[in-house]
């Protein structure tokens, strides 16, 4: 049975909540009117006193890799901006099988959909490599999302385009074989690590396509045989962009 990877592509909602490597305790020292990425495209339109707001309310912990920031089936206590790292957004399936839905990087808003839908979780998130993440609570965040216009809309526009995303990814890997679902992977993870090795174990990336391990295995030795790639323990970086296009079919 083909079970179909949901990518969503994240969006950026960094709007300046930065913090240095800590061990899961509160820091309100760390500038947020001071960063560099506070001016988002987003979160562009606050003004310096809802920065020190934000600043005010966010907590900013160290995660170290495997660590979970939340579980399925919990209920939604506020959201979580990836500093540094990047994360895993998965599903579980009937067998216990992971299925990973997203990996959100550095500066992409995580675990607000299930707050607004004041739903339980239905996905967990799991820190695919030691992060930096800050924290803003539930109430606080609703605040904000409530006293700036440009935020809300901001988030109105970045579900809906999910949404239209999802509806194509999953029509794409529907329709492809194992083969060309592992080259299409390839490709859009190369984007998630902006163009350098691919840094996923084995598991994880035939989590990502919905295939074996065993499987995704064999496949990268035949693209290795067909210079399309090569590896570096679990690392992997595309040397013929194109070629693997072809396979992937796009």
């Amino acid at each position: 049975m083909i079970i179909t990877t949901f990518y969503l592509p994240t969006y950026s909602l960094n709007f300046g909540v930065k913090c240095e490597a800590m061990t899961h305790s509160t820091d309100r020292n760390n500038s947020c009117e001071n960063c560099p990425d506070r001016m988002e495209p987003m979160f562009g339109s606050f003004c310096s006193e809802q920065v020190v707001g934000v600043g005010a309310v966010k907590a900013c912990s160290f995660y170290k890799k495997n660590e979970a920031l939340f579980t399925e089936g919990t209920r939604p206590r506020g959201v979580f901006f990836i500093s540094t790292g990047k994360v895993k957004i998965f599903a579980l399936g009937e067998e216990g099988k992971e299925q990973i839905i997203q990996i959100p990087v550095k500066g992409h808003l995580v675990g607000f959909r299930a707050m607004f839908s004041e739903e339980l979780y239905k996905v967990s998130a799991t820190a695919l490599e030691d992060c930096n993440i800050c924290f803003i609570g539930k109430e606080d965040f609703l605040q904000l999302v409530d006293e700036n216009k440009t935020l809300k809309n901001g988030i109105m526009k970045v579900l809906s385009s999910e949404l239209a995303e999802r509806a194509t990814f999953v029509t794409k890997m529907a329709q492809k074989t194992v083969r060309e679902r592992l080259a299409y992977s390839l490709i859009i993870l190369e984007k998630v690590y902006k163009g350098g090795p691919i840094n996923l174990s084995r598991e994880d990336l035939a989590n990502f396509v919905g295939t074996a391990t065993e499987t995704v295995i064999r496949l990268l030795k035949e693209y290795k045989m067909e210079n399309l790639v090569q590896t570096k323990g679990r690392k992997i970086e595309i040397i013929d962009r194109g070629s693997l296009s072809k396979v992937a079919g796009s």
